[in-house]
């Protein structure tokens, strides 16, 4: 088993690598770790350019995983992500032939152009880290970790994801544009640090780290603080449909993983507080969209409205 310590030096020792190709993303790449080790997935929603798809690529070689990329279009079918089995003439027997979700870490680019019934292929792969095929099952190797992309700009040809899939998202993120922009421009001018990027450590780590961050204790007053968030965001007069129970657990899990990226073998408040707007937003329903109430805005009201538990809650 790994220390809470080492977690956390293995944690900046990446996050710090990703720096090299990412510039002034440091918050960022840490939500993303923290959802890696809270054996969730992560949604990054922003517009062209801004460096999904290097934070994905950075991160698979940083822990040396192995990566696949799939570019969801609306000709994509879901054998194409989970696989098929093909037959073989000279044995005559049917051979499975793994899709592009076997990997460590997927790149799903442009998720929201797929169909609905390709969208609906990762499914269980996200939540039960395997892949039924033909009455076979396929065990995916851990660590697994989904980073799906969107562009919030251009709708034309999309497919908005429903609830469902949106609910096996731990996080929804923007990357944003640097501060430092001329930095990107002299590091990426005459080469790529992505491809010379090295592996500062192993993907079976991770694995074992995900088994740390379980241990880390979490009060029972602050599983009932996580409890009354979620549920006073079914009460809120702007939502329509509030956080489900799994919600619910994947904020209990980022705080835990969000602890032990800052040493810690026990959650606080501030964890909870910090974390709650990455990992509900994308799971609420508003009654209108012409309302000028956000997502964010309603995550807001219900931490002000919840009382925080402040006596003895890491003992």
């Amino acid at each position: 088993m790994i220390s809470i310590s080492e977690v956390k030096s293995k944690v900046t020792a990446v996050c710090d690598n990703i720096q090299k190709v990412m510039v002034d993303k440091q918050a960022e790449i840490t939500l993303v770790l923290t959802a890696l080790l809270a054996t969730g997935h992560v949604l990054l929603e922003d517009v062209p350019g801004t460096g999904k798809t290097t934070l994905a690529k950075a991160l698979a070689a940083s822990i040396n995983g192995n990566f696949k990329r799939i570019q969801f279009t609306p000709d994509l079918l879901p054998t194409d992500l989970t696989g098929l089995n093909v037959y073989n003439p000279k044995t005559g027997d049917f051979v499975f032939k793994a899709g592009g979700l076997f990997t460590n870490i997927l790149l799903a680019d442009e998720i929201n152009r797929a169909t609905p019934r390709t969208q609906s292929g990762l499914l269980e792969c996200m939540e039960e880290r395997q892949i039924s095929m033909d009455g076979e099952t396929y065990k995916l190797q851990p660590p697994y970790f989904v980073i799906a992309t969107q562009n919030p700009i251009e709708t034309q040809g999309t497919f908005p994801l429903p609830e469902a899939q949106l609910d096996r998202f731990l996080m929804q993120l923007s990357i944003g544009y640097p501060a430092n922009e001329s930095e990107i421009i002299t590091r990426f001018l005459h080469n790529s640090p992505l491809e010379t990027l090295s592996a500062v450590s192993d993907v079976r780590d991770w694995e074992t780290m995900q088994k740390t961050v379980a241990t880390v204790k979490i009060h029972e007053d602050l599983c009932q603080y996580i409890a009354e968030i979620t549920a006073n965001t079914r009460k809120h007069d702007a939502v329509a449909l509030g956080v489900s129970p799994r919600g619910s657990l994947g904020l209990a899990k980022a705080a835990q993983a969000f602890a032990a990226i800052n040493d810690r073998n026990y959650v606080i408040p501030e964890d909870i507080k910090y974390l709650a707007p990455y990992v509900l937003a994308h799971r609420l329903v508003l009654r209108s969209v012409g309302q000028n109430t956000t997502k964010m805005q309603v995550i807001h009201d219900v931490l002000n409205g919840v009382p925080v538990p402040t006596e003895n809650i890491w003992k």
